[in-house]
């Protein structure tokens, strides 16, 4: 029988900051299912209604309330509940956001990435520690080939350029030389830059998804600014299980995958804003709503943008175990079931989306979701 990540995470304590998020709640729901013991770390959810709060997270977990830009009492955290490896998830992740109130997005993704970074170096337990950055910290210089981890960083607005910033910090705290200056050594720190992340429970404003679920559900018409620009579009679950199945391998050589990833869908997977909308609107055949388009006057986001996985396919045997199809599919199901019976098992619902995921990946012989037992 399979046994997805060789049963590394049962038993293991793992803290997670941006808990209460979009995708950190996805993380927590398959640690848990994983066998980890969970410890949350993160600001109460920003939208309601979320995926935390409706899978009933917090009463499965250890949930602490917090701030990462609050050094002190993150250090307190860690230190209380000793993790053995951390995600770092908690950010700024809104471009738009980013224009409004600049200086706190690089309060967030700059200085919340290394008073993370200083409270696992303070704590003995913790070994391992991903950075969760993203695709937008490479310099978009309009390529129409995926960005590679060797790449320039690079940002021309706040969002972007943090993100470049925390690349440049957590390369750092890498670095042997500054592990050894720090009596750490044996601290082991990889960050991982993903796409545009998609799947049910996602209520933040300005991002497409959510707000097609939220004209739909009001009888609206959707209106987006770019139909043409491409997106590396993939299911929450095909970052995570690159983030999950790197902690693993990362404890197998701690060297040898200790640098930047990324995690996208293949080249032939890049599809447009328009793709997008269209193929969730004939899903979901909601009888109120159209596609409106409404072309962009700030100019704020760029027009083509995705990443090379090479690395991660060749050095991980890591790759996408669901094309568009499979992604749209489970993000009309999820939200339709949500809207149905809003107060249902949420978290039941997630996890089964979680297991067809991993029996799509085992199927295609993938490598993190095949490692077999006797």
């Amino acid at each position: 029988m399979t046994n997805p990540f060789n049963n590394f995470y049962n038993g293991k304590k793992v803290l997670v900051t941006g808990h209460t998020g979009f995708k950190g709640s996805w993380l927590v729901l398959w640690l848990k299912k994983l066998g980890a013991e969970v410890i949350g770390y993160s600001t109460a959810p920003l939208t309601d209604p979320n995926h935390f709060d409706a899978a009933h997270l917090s009463e499965d977990i250890v949930s602490i309330e917090g701030d990462i830009l609050d050094s002190v009492f993150m250090e307190q955290a860690f230190q209380q509940h000793n993790p053995d490896i951390v995600f770092h998830l908690a950010a700024q992740a809104l471009v738009r956001e980013s224009y409004k109130n600049p200086a706190y997005t690089f309060d967030v993704n700059v200085m919340g990435t290394v008073n993370v970074l200083e409270a696992a170096r303070k704590t003995a337990s913790v070994k391992t520690v991903i950075i969760v950055t993203s695709d937008k910290c490479y310099k978009n210089v309009g390529w129409e080939w995926g960005y590679r981890e060797t790449d320039a960083l690079g940002g021309f607005d706040a969002y972007s350029a943090s993100k470049a910033a925390a690349e440049v910090v957590t390369a750092a705290y890498q670095d042997p030389k500054f592990q050894k200056s720090t009596s750490r050594d044996d601290l082991t720190i990889a960050s991982v830059r993903a796409g545009n992340a998609v799947g049910g429970g996602d209520w933040s404003a300005d991002r497409l998804i959510p707000d097609i679920v939220r004209a739909i559900e009001a009888g609206e018409d959707v209106v987006i600014r770019n139909p043409n620009s491409t997106r590396p579009w993939q299911h929450v679950l095909e970052p995570l299980s690159g983030y999950l199945w790197l902690a693993y391998k990362m404890s197998l050589d701690s060297r040898l995958y200790a640098s930047a990833w990324n995690f996208g869908p293949a080249g032939a997977e890049v599809y447009t804003v328009g793709d997008i909308v269209s193929r969730l609107l004939d899903r979901w055949q909601p009888p109120s709503t159209r596609l409106i388009v409404q072309q962009d006057q700030i100019g704020s986001e760029a027009f083509v943008l995705h990443v090379d996985s090479s690395k991660a396919r060749q050095h991980l045997t890591w790759r996408s175990a669901w094309g568009v199809d499979e992604t749209v599919d489970a993000i009309v199901h999820w939200y339709k079931s949500f809207s149905e019976e809003p107060s249902g098992d949420i978290a039941a619902l997630t996890c089964k989306q979680i297991d067809e995921y991993t029996a799509a990946a085992a199927n295609l012989k993938i490598a993190w979701a095949e490692t077999s037992v006797e």
